[in-house]
């Protein structure tokens, strides 16, 4: 377990955490929150405080936002890789971690990279919004990397959660769609590799009306894990999870509380 940060790992560390002087150590454990495709830290700003005894950490991927000058990742590998690296620099206690849609993906290969480096693992995953890894992906047509930006405005149109204002915007729009288009390459490109199941416990949560991750899709998330395994469904579509945050929270609470015991 890593007990000590260099000067040089802390920095290496701080790109990913871009909030963290914004919600303190208010407990034992820390749970990392990893975007949706395209999305960055900010879709998790509103959790601070929201978690007894949980300290939240958004996670910004390169390419937005704080991190905007940076190139994003197209390799799942890449991606992961340098998390990790980000990650195991600062964590020395207990830890969580929360994805939603591609950033479950993201979660979970980084739980499996940590074992192979011998880190520590987390007291946790939280999944939403995404099928299991291995299952048959939502076709989306065409690779994104092949699309227009007329087209790729389209498909983000149809998954919902960006707002209509941002996608008419043509200032915004250089900025959305460069990392959109990057995880989505991501995702597209995102083969599992066999590995054993990991043995920390996974929640999942899926939602009524989402037509790219319902209840039994979610539900493959069980061959994933040997620890404790639950799945629970909300009502709404894509982004049921953060549009019904005091829900998700509650899940959260309850699913550690259990860990706990």
């Amino acid at each position: 377990m890593t007990t000590a940060v260099s000067t040089g790992a802390a920095i290496t560390a701080a790109p990913w955490l871009p909030f963290a002087e914004h919600e303190p150590d208010r407990g034992a454990l820390r749970l990392y929150c990893l975007p949706h495709a395209g999305g960055s830290a900010s879709a998790y700003r509103s959790w601070f405080g929201r978690l007894p005894g949980v300290s939240v950490r958004p996670v910004q991927p390169p390419g937005r936002e704080t991190r905007l000058r940076e190139t994003p990742h197209t390799t799942m590998a890449a991606l992961v890789a340098e998390l990790a690296d980000g990650l195991l620099a600062v964590e020395d206690g207990p830890y969580a971690v929360y994805g939603h849609s591609l950033g479950a993906l993201v979660g979970f290969e980084l739980l499996r990279e940590v074992r192979r480096r011998g880190g520590p693992e987390p007291v946790h995953l939280f999944v939403s919004g995404s099928a299991a890894p291995g299952d048959d992906p939502v076709d989306d047509g065409p690779p994104v990397a092949a699309m227009t930006d007329a087209e790729v405005v389209a498909l983000l149109r149809r998954i919902g959660g960006t707002p209509e204002w941002m996608l008419t915007d043509p200032t915004v729009l250089r900025m959305i769609l460069p990392p959109f288009r990057a995880d989505f390459t991501v995702k597209e490109s995102y083969v599992c590799p066999p590995e054993p199941p990991l043995t920390v416990p996974v929640t999942a949560l899926a939602a009524t009306d989402d037509p790219r991750a319902g209840s039994a899709d979610v539900a493959g998330w069980r061959d994933q894990t040997l620890g404790r395994f639950r799945v629970h469904t909300l009502t709404g579509g894509h982004f049921a999870v953060l549009e019904q945050p005091g829900v998700t929270h509650r899940h959260i609470t309850e699913a550690l509380r259990a860990t706990a015991r």
